[in-house]
């Protein structure tokens, strides 16, 4: 029974919610390994999962916190708790749909460690865009990458997905379909544009994908899909880049989003823009730039905090 309520989730996160492929893949392996682990805990509890109490999910978070993965080191806490939102949403599902079951909001989440917000600053940024060598089209195209990132603060998938025919250069903007299937349009910079317009120019072929491979022969469909970059090439070329600039900071294509959070955010954007132009549901996510980008917090520490240590120099 569990197994086949499993399937009924999956279909309606990717039916009814548009869940992205990522997400179905994650969910579905987050709730096979509690699936497994109940099996040969307790069968009785697999073929009713009313019966599913407290005490069954204690001993599956102790059976996390115990469990080894591939390399022999244990789960990290951000992966377990992964693995209990998982379960949180399912219970949740199963609710709605009108079945007794235990009340997701009496599963606690296992604390984790806060991680610093990692981001670059302009002369980072600087750095960084100056990189690839623009004299030939692999150049071109990595060099459009790092501009359209941090000129939209698009996330991977979503600069991923985009077509040649999706972008306005005359009014400098497009829209995008991200996260959880929430469109909103996102702006270029003058920059970004001429970069783009560069590589396009440059681009000998009439595939609809923006940003296509050079490696591996040549697709004959004229669409060209089978060369669009994937996700993982992309954050490969990023870290190509941020290793050659020699960078203090391991950055990413989402450290680049959080730059683009955070220079829009100290040039004195409000909370709710920002919000927008990254497409986040709720603005307690945007609202984790805030510590770093509150000017007022720095003026107050020079202030008050300068002027204690002179009083005891």
């Amino acid at each position: 029974m569990f197994d086949k309520l499993v399937m009924e989730y999956l279909e309606h996160l990717e039916i009814e919610k548009n869940s992205s492929i990522l997400t179905l893949r994650n969910y579905r392996h987050y709730l096979n390994r509690f699936s497994n682990w109940l099996k040969g805990h307790s069968p009785s509890l697999h073929r009713d999962v009313t019966k599913i109490d407290l005490e069954t999910i204690r001993k599956y978070r102790l059976y996390l916190s115990r469990l080894q993965d591939k390399n022999k080191g244990s789960l990290k806490k951000s992966t377990q708790n992964y693995h209990v939102i998982a379960l949180r949403a399912f219970f949740r599902y199963l609710i709605r749909k009108d079945m007794k079951v235990l009340a997701p909001e009496k599963i606690d989440l296992p604390k984790t460690e806060s991680h610093s917000l990692k981001f670059l600053n302009h002369e980072q940024t600087e750095i960084l865009l100056a990189q690839p060598d623009t004299s030939n089209i692999i150049g071109l195209r990595d060099k459009t990458i790092l501009e359209i990132l941090f000129s939209t603060g698009l996330r991977v998938a979503e600069i991923a997905k985009l077509n040649t025919d999706q972008i306005n250069l005359k009014t400098k903007e497009f829209g995008v379909i991200g996260k959880g299937g929430r469109a909103r349009v996102v702006f270029l910079s003058d920059s970004a544009c001429e970069w783009i317009l560069k590589y396009l120019q440059a681009r000998k072929d009439e595939y609809k994908p923006l940003f296509v491979r050079y490696s591996r022969g040549v697709d004959v469909e004229k669409k060209g899909e089978n060369m669009r970059l994937t996700t993982r090439t992309i954050e490969r070329i990023v870290e190509k880049y941020v290793k050659k600039a020699g960078l203090s900071v391991k950055a990413t294509c989402h450290t680049l989003r959080h730059t683009f959070a955070t220079d829009l955010l100290q040039s004195g954007a409000d909370l709710r823009s920002v919000q927008e132009l990254l497409g986040h549901k709720n603005i307690s996510t945007t609202q984790i730039y805030t510590h770093v980008t509150n000017p007022q917090l720095k003026a107050i520490h020079q202030k008050f905090h300068h002027k204690f240590n002179k009083e005891k120099e």
